[in-house]
């Protein structure tokens, strides 16, 4: 009995390994294949394997290219002046409507949570088509702040995460300010707004990543090649007569060298965010 315990216990621990060792290579191959690609020439990309590393690892030409061609610089600006206004706006918004969501009993509370339940259930693209019509009918179609407004309205995950993280604030805090004179707007700006920091960079983590990655509307709403951003800018090597891969993935190198910079120096607080504002108790 005892060997046969042992043998499942060895073959489960075999599987175990194979697994995570199998799942670590899906992850890992991708960005691999993409860094030995940007150092490519276009004649070595088309000649050898995606895996096969590169003749000269000193080749950034594809780099500069990839920059200048596609106006990185601006498209940088652009996604920057975006995740600012737009987290921002979610937090501020979202803590405010998160406060008065769960300190106040009123007529339509229930039915404004349920609303964003709904709202978080629908398909975004399903909806492109009223919201294009929508946004067209108001001249904010191919402008940043058009751009900006909308996507300021699509932050429903947040909310939630306030709220939630609201349910281990006493509200005693609230009674104690109001017998000491304090309104309503005081208790939030001096007492919950603060409380609520590991939530709102928890928030402002997803927030951020979804803005900077974003795709689909930005290619849509933004067509000029002066607003474009970060992730569409890369369409600039994509064309009927072909995809110029090594700049392309030169480009992705160079998207994900800031997002890699903020990381490394802000993981402590971003780590601490997440286990704070993501676990009730």
């Amino acid at each position: 009995m005892k060997i046969i315990n042992a043998v499942k216990k060895q073959i489960f621990n075999i599987l175990k390994y194979f697994f995570l060792i199998f799942f670590a290579l899906v992850a890992v191959v991708p960005v691999v294949s993409c860094v030995f690609t940007a150092f490519k020439t276009a004649d070595e990309y088309q000649t050898t394997s995606v895996i096969t590393p590169p003749s000269n690892w000193l080749n950034f030409d594809n780099f500069v290219k990839a920059f200048q061609t596609a106006n990185m610089g601006r498209a940088f600006l652009n996604s920057l002046i975006v995740m600012v206004f737009v987290l921002a706006v979610s937090v501020i918004v979202g803590t405010q409507l998160a406060y008065v969501l769960n300190r106040f009993e009123f007529l339509g509370n229930k039915l404004i949570r349920n609303l964003f339940l709904f709202a978080s259930l629908l398909p975004s693209i399903a909806m492109q088509v009223s919201v294009y019509k929508i946004m067209s009918n108001l001249e904010l179609v191919n402008h940043l702040y058009g751009y900006i407004i909308m996507m300021c309205g699509t932050d429903v995950i947040s909310i939630y995460i306030f709220i939630q993280f609201m349910e281990n604030i006493s509200p005693s805090l609230d009674e104690s300010a109001i017998i000491d004179g304090a309104s309503y707007f005081q208790i939030y700006w001096k007492i919950i707004r603060p409380l609520l920091r590991p939530a709102v960079v928890t928030s402002c983590i997803l927030k951020g990543v979804a803005v900077y990655n974003e795709y689909y509307c930005a290619n849509l709403y933004l067509m000029d090649k002066r607003i474009r951003t970060i992730s569409t800018s890369l369409y600039t090597f994509v064309g009927p007569m072909g995809s110029q891969y090594n700049l392309i993935c030169a480009g992705v190198l160079i998207s994900l060298f800031p997002a890699l910079v903020v990381f490394i120096l802000c993981q402590k607080q971003i780590y601490s965010g997440i286990t704070a504002g993501a676990v009730k108790g």
